[in-house]
């Protein structure tokens, strides 16, 4: 009787544990047993390694296999468990040296030449096998560069099962074929605000001077923003330029979402950390899986995940199914999502800034030379698809009406530039986080809502107008809190040391759009 061991990886999320997977080799009758929970993906492993074995010149054991994978009650799901699978058979057979293998941890899905295909969920994996005390991965050589992410564990990229025996027992291998690039599971052009974006700057969009102090204070304290108005008014400019205001992502923030993106195959192979916010912008017409995440086999990260320290962009905000604005409102408060299946379940961050954009009605006409064609009855239904309890989740909220024929032909100066404009939002985050140094918090939006009435009180002359706003009905708590970290932000971004009552009239004005009675502020002037 001989066994082999080796190590792999099972996810749950973005969160895993390290699977043992131990192979017996024993007389009887020739068979095949899996055991360990393994799904139908798993299950196939053996035709997949059988086939790999014998065209790398490896015989296939004719004897009873057995293969079992630890811990038992944790269900393994996908196929980048083929090699460790493989390589703990080699070892039962002694055909390899177990040695390199003891504290190595395994991924890769075989194919039927023995090549290694690449696997999503590679960096998540390798983070797991080191905070277990692993100091070896071997991966297929397209996940070798993200797999280096991870400081302090030894990569080694390999193009096929003939090749990693080698580099195992330190013979000698001709160069194998490269494989093709693995499936990708979403759209990777929706999965990052692409160089298009990157080049569109805020002075392109002409007047808008209210809508684009909107965006400067979202974008400074990490704030959600509401912009209605008739088709063309400017909606989809101002939000796809927002995302170029934020900073980059610092290390551990960039691994963080690069871990999420790696679940999805959508990771760059040449430059797999992403060190810029990602900016998501899925269409109503996509599935509800697509926007939230889930799946039938393997739960996966939806466009709210893949936003996660990014923006999410919901143009035509109300066409969307009820189910994804109601999907919103765990994210929006928790910063995190949970998706449950019948046959497992996984917990997936989700802290994004949310632009959404509507029209005021199905026809979009609202202008005084096209006005609108529906009744006071279908305008309503059509504000009320996004619900009460979403709206209130949305810090501020404005109305994007045409620009006049003198603001078209002005242009915006230098000061409405994306390059102003940024460097006035790192300006306010940087005050932000001197503020919060002590704290797990880098933004005014971050904090919650108990640690912000702490951290960042607001004087009695200055919280006045939102404890009137509360006793007069026309504020929520929540939105009361919101208003509060809005005028914080907005002192921030006028390097203030705290807010006064100009600056909380201003958040109060962006919570309602003018609605609360707050007439519009001077610093508002285009």
């Amino acid at each position: 009787m001989a066994t082999g061991l080796t190590y792999s990886v099972a996810l749950d999320g973005v969160s895993g544990r390290v699977v043992t997977v131990e192979a017996d080799i024993s007389d009887g009758v020739p068979g095949w047993s899996l055991s360990g929970l393994p799904d139908t993906c798993v299950a196939e492993a053996r035709d997949r390694c059988r086939a790999a074995m014998i065209n790398s010149e490896h015989k296939w054991p004719d004897r009873r296999v057995t293969v079992a994978m630890y811990p038992a009650d944790v269900r393994k799901v996908g196929s980048h468990y083929d090699l460790a699978i493989a390589l703990a058979l080699l070892v039962a057979k002694a055909d390899l040296p177990g040695d390199g293998l003891r504290a190595a941890a395994v991924f890769g899905e075989l194919a039927l030449d023995g090549r290694l295909r690449a696997v999503p969920g590679v960096l998540p994996a390798v983070l797991t096998a080191c905070e277990a005390g692993l100091q070896r991965v071997i991966v297929p050589e397209l996940n070798a560069a993200e797999a280096r992410l991870v400081p302090g564990v030894e990569v080694i990229g390999v193009r096929s099962l003939r090749e990693c025996l080698a580099v195992l027992t330190g013979a000698e291998c001709a160069a194998d074929d490269e494989v093709l690039p693995m499936h990708l599971f979403g759209d990777a052009d929706k999965a990052y605000h692409t160089g298009r974006l990157d080049d569109a700057d805020l002075s392109d969009v002409r007047g808008q001077a209210q809508a684009r102090r909107c965006v400067e204070v979202a974008a400074a304290g990490g704030h959600h923003v509401l912009l209605e108005g008739p088709p063309g008014a400017g909606k989809t400019m101002l939000a796809e330029r927002f995302a170029p205001l934020l900073p980059d992502l610092e290390l551990a923030a960039s691994i963080e979402v690069s871990k999420i993106h790696s679940l999805a195959g959508l990771l760059p192979r040449e430059n797999p950390l992403l060190v810029r916010p990602p900016f998501l912008s899925p269409n109503h017409n996509d599935t509800v899986p697509s926007v939230i995440g889930g799946g039938t086999r393997v739960i996966r990260p939806g466009a709210i995940s893949l936003a996660h320290l990014g923006v999410l962009f919901l143009d035509e905000a109300p066409e969307f199914k009820p189910t994804v604005h109601d999907a919103l409102r765990q994210p929006l408060e928790s910063g995190e999502i949970s998706i449950r299946r019948a046959d497992g379940a996984a917990r997936f961050p989700a802290r994004f800034q949310l632009i959404m954009a509507a029209n005021p009605c199905p026809c979009g006409g609202s202008s005084t030379k096209a006005p609108c064609e529906c009744t006071s009855s279908v305008s309503r239904r059509y504000r009320q698809r996004i619900s009460g309890p979403v709206r209130d989740r949305i810090d501020m909220r404005h109305t994007v009406i045409p620009v006049s024929r003198a603001e078209m032909r002005t242009p915006v100066g230098s000061t409405g530039s994306t390059a102003e404009v940024s460097a006035r939002v790192r300006a306010a985050r940087e005050r932000q986080r001197a503020r919060l140094l002590e704290t797990p918090w880098n933004t005014n939006a971050d904090v919650p809502g108990y640690e912000f009435r702490r951290l960042c009180p607001l004087a009695r002359d200055a919280a006045a107008p939102i404890e009137d706003a509360v006793a007069e009905g026309k504020l929520t708590q929540r939105g009361a809190e919101r208003v509060a970290r809005m005028a914080w932000t907005i002192a921030d971004l006028t390097a203030e040391d705290s807010p006064d009552r100009t600056h909380v009239d201003e958040a109060l004005y962006l919570r309602s759009g003018g609605v609360l009675g707050h007439s519009t502020p001077s610093r508002w002037a285009a």
